[in-house]
């Protein structure tokens, strides 16, 4: 049975290294590409993906697999192995249902659909984007009949990011907590509100990435395992255990975009950086899901990067490298505004209390393109009608409005979800490691990390993709995912920072 093992082991290395191959030239695509390499790089990114889908999809790979599924029955459930094996049966149960040929067009497709966003967005033209995201949903629809029959065509969508996970179980979750939000949003709106002018006037790139690159490395980014560029959309991505690459963005109205990108980003990157090697070139060297992913990044990006115990250290740092920008703006002043509660058009920029609303949204309007009820070609004329709903504003322009987000270009429906549910696990996460950690706060005053990050690491990201989610959360906080704690972080944070 060893020598199976090992045959299977190989081959799903092999796999993985295909997807890291992958992985670079799509990074190269959005870092340093010229945009007229469209073309050729989707014909490379098909290639890629079509000898990778036929590889894990074999008759080898599926022999191998029903030898070594009752194997994995007197393994220990919580090796490494046994844990391989689940999952793997699970990836190859999925990606049989899928032909070869959907995955090589999808390849094909969402990469020229790339650089048609990107001078869509550059030029507000959403004209020059539709037709190749009419292509996108149309694959993608295509892609959810292979799962039927299923409750709800979106379910196959959501499992690809969070496996497990079906659309009603986010709906339930989503409709506990939009009430909550609206009220708590309600409340805070009543109050006077917050001057945060000196975060839009203009602060040198140098310096913000500069400062950006500190913060990060003194939560324990290592440079040795990793690098930052700039990206027209901020993501990170991984080629191995040991080569983990962030991008951040610059945007001259927004002081602090760069930084909380390089922040959010930097978590996603601890969390790969921190996988335990004995995974590597395997299906498990990988986040546990998107939710548990962004709670990291989020966890990072706003618990810890929007807290007072934060700025304490970092405060003075930053006047030190922009003295004319703050040099009558106190360390409340700042704190205040970087957390200002207010109906924003740029989800990436969305203060924690409007954030999930921007995330319902865009799962509305998803789950009305895969039902048909939605066209592609009434986006921007739904999309600016439910800013209106939801938010109370209307985008100025298609740029701020339905081309702001890069996710629907790579077929990435399905993952918006993930980002709201993100919260909620960064938060019933927060709760537990300040009752391990009781002076966790005094730490962050100090800039001191290496506590939280070897905590997080212990529980969390030396399992990579082990455990599902929700076995992996009730695992760490003793309780599946739940609202509950994040409205309690939120509650007690705003009502301070308002005085409600």
């Amino acid at each position: 049975m060893e020598k199976k093992l090992e045959e299977f082991k190989q081959m799903l290395a092999e796999v993985v290294d295909l997807g890291h191959a992958s992985a670079v030239v799509g990074w190269d695509q959005q870092v340093y590409m010229p945009r007229g390499g469209a073309v050729d790089r989707g014909n490379i990114l098909e290639t890629l993906a079509a000898i990778a889908h036929k590889k894990f999809t074999s008759d080898e790979m599926g022999k191998l697999l029903e030898t070594l599924k009752p194997y994995a029955e007197t393994l220990d459930p919580d090796s490494d192995d046994a844990c391989l094996i689940k999952r793997v049966a699970h990836d190859y149960e999925k990606e049989t249902r899928v032909p070869s040929r959907w995955v090589a067009d999808f390849a094909r497709v969402t990469t020229l659909a790339q650089s048609a966003w990107e001078e869509a967005k550059t030029e507000d033209k959403f004209e020059v984007f539709q037709p190749h995201l009419e292509e996108v949903v149309e694959l993608r629809r295509e892609y959810a009949d292979f799962f039927k029959p299923y409750d709800h065509i979106y379910d196959p969508l959501i499992d690809d990011f969070e496996p497990g996970m079906k659309t009603v179980d986010v709906q339930r979750i989503f409709n506990a907590l939009r009430p909550q939000q609206v009220d708590l949003l309600k409340q805070i709106a009543a109050k006077p509100e917050i001057d945060d002018s000196f975060l839009h006037i203009p602060y040198s790139e140098q310096g913000q990435w500069d400062f950006g690159v500190d913060v990060i490395t003194r939560f324990g980014f290592d440079w040795n395992r990793g690098r930052q560029d700039k990206s027209m959309h901020p993501f990170t991505t991984s080629f191995g255990v040991d080569d983990v690459r962030i991008t951040t963005r610059f945007d001259p109205k927004r002081a602090a975009s760069a930084l909380f990108s390089t922040i959010h980003e930097g978590g996603h990157a601890l969390y790969e950086q921190g996988i335990s090697p004995t995974l590597r070139r395997t299906p498990l060297s990988d986040g546990a899901s998107m939710a548990v992913h962004e709670s990291q990044s989020r966890m990072w990006e706003n618990m810890v990067g929007r807290s007072k115990a934060f700025w304490k250290f970092f405060y003075p740092r930053l006047a030190e490298i922009f003295p004319e920008q703050l040099a009558n703006i106190s360390l409340e002043q700042y704190y205040r505004g970087i957390n200002k509660v207010e109906p924003s058009l740029i989800r990436v920029e969305a203060d924690e209390a409007t954030y999930n609303l921007h995330i319902m949204l865009r799962m509305e309007l998803e789950i009305g393109l895969m039902e048909g009820k939605i066209k592609v070609k009434d986006l921007p004329e739904i999309w600016n009608s439910k800013m209106k709903e939801y938010l109370g504003i209307v985008p100025p322009d298609n740029r701020e409005g339905v081309l702001q987000d890069v996710h629907w270009c790579g077929g990435s429906f399905g993952y918006f979800p993930t980002y709201a549910l993100g919260n909620l696990v960064s938060a019933q996460v927060w709760e537990k490691l300040n009752q391990d950690i009781p002076n966790l706060e005094d730490q962050i005053s100090q800039g001191k990390f290496d506590e939280m990050l070897g905590w997080l690491r212990s529980k969390i990201h030396r399992f990579g993709k082990k455990y599902e989610s929700q076995d992996l959360v009730k695992r760490v906080t003793g309780s599946t995912i739940t609202p509950e704690p994040y409205m309690r972080y939120l509650t007690k944070k705003f009502t301070e920072i308002y005085d409600l």
